[in-house]
């Protein structure tokens, strides 16, 4: 079972061209229905839906997997065994009715805009170090790319192109493994990059790689890598760095933690947007959604616009109340 679990991830990755998580994700799941069938002394090949049931429900919650975790799971469960089915290995498909837990939908936590300026001013310009972070920030918060998205990037990613006599800056950037964007930059985004790539500190560090392209954000330092070795991609600033440089300036900002990761300011992105009426489509657009419902969430998250309807459409502003002279004045 092993065997045809990889057999199965391989087709994942390389014919549908699923990220390395989510192979990782994958193999975790089916790696644990493994353990729960050896221990139960059940085939895996020819197992019954009611065990299959019993896996990702008390199993998995024993476990502490909340919902969404284990919708993961069922996803990986009916994926493997529909392969098995279609490829004439079982007789049968078990997980084809194979229920998915309900999952609660909590609204995603944006990053205040005021929280946003707070992060980028803790950068101190006037350092290499405050330079990179700024157009990290930046990056993340004027264009909402995703974490894995900015780690990737790379000189090449870069295209300067004119717009009114004006010179612009776009990105190319690849998330999810395979799915590919073109992003303009703000810009302010521009100018933190443009400083950045300029930096006398940069131009000492060898990012090149072997094709010629060289690495966009740099480390500065490594202690789990020779002096001799970190040169070109092992200069790669990694996924967790960024991660622990948005939490570190963010407590040094008196940001709140639950706003202190990446996602929160992909979330403040997609809410300007909504705030701004940008229509659907081109949302989704910028953000890289494969769902428009997805983009839809950020509609119900732009609480200026709809204050402003509230406060002008709601009854209460169209009676007069005790109150109604304090609130004319304010």
């Amino acid at each position: 079972m092993k065997t045809l679990v990889e057999k199965w991830l391989v087709y994942k990755e390389f014919n549908e061209g699923r990220s390395p998580k989510t192979i990782v994700k994958y193999r975790y799941y089916l790696e644990l229905l493994i353990e729960y069938c050896e221990s139960n002394k059940i085939d895996g090949l020819n197992v019954e839906a009611e065990r299959l049931e019993s896996f990702v429900g008390m199993f998995l919650h024993k476990r502490k997997l909340v919902s969404q975790s284990r919708r993961t799971a069922v996803a990986a469960i009916k994926g493997f065994y529909d392969f098995l089915f279609t490829q004439g290995v079982t007789n049968a498909n078990p997980a084809a009715n194979l229920p998915y837990p309900a999952s609660s939908k909590k609204m995603p936590v944006a990053m205040g805009i005021s929280n946003f300026e707070r992060l980028l001013n803790d950068c101190d310009l006037s350092t290499f170090l405050g330079l990179r972070d700024a157009a990290i920030i930046a990056l993340l918060g004027g264009c909402g790319i995703r974490l894995g998205g900015l780690e990737g990037l790379n000189e090449s990613s870069l295209t300067w192109y004119e717009l009114e006599e004006k010179e612009r800056l776009a990105i190319r950037v690849f998330e999810k493994r395979s799915k590919e964007r073109m992003l303009p930059v703000p810009l302010e985004a521009h100018l933190f990059l443009r400083a950045y790539l300029g930096h006398a500190d940069l131009k000492q560090i060898n990012r090149s790689l072997p094709d010629g392209d060289k690495v966009l954000f740099v480390s500065t330092r490594n202690y789990n890598i020779p002096e001799w070795e970190y040169y070109g991609e092992q200069r790669r600033l990694s996924s967790r760095s960024i991660q622990d440089m948005i939490t570190a300036r963010g407590n040094n900002a008196g940001i709140p933690a639950n706003q202190c990761h990446p996602h929160a300011l992909r979330h403040l992105t997609g809410t300007e947007y909504a705030e701004d009426d940008v229509d659907v489509i081109t949302r989704q657009q910028l953000l890289g959604h494969a769902d428009p419902k997805t983009t839809a969430i950020y509609t119900n998250m732009a609480m200026r616009r709809l204050t402003n309807t509230v406060d002008k459409a709601n009854p209460l502003s169209k009676v007069s109340t005790a109150v109604t002279p304090l609130i004319n004045r304010l």
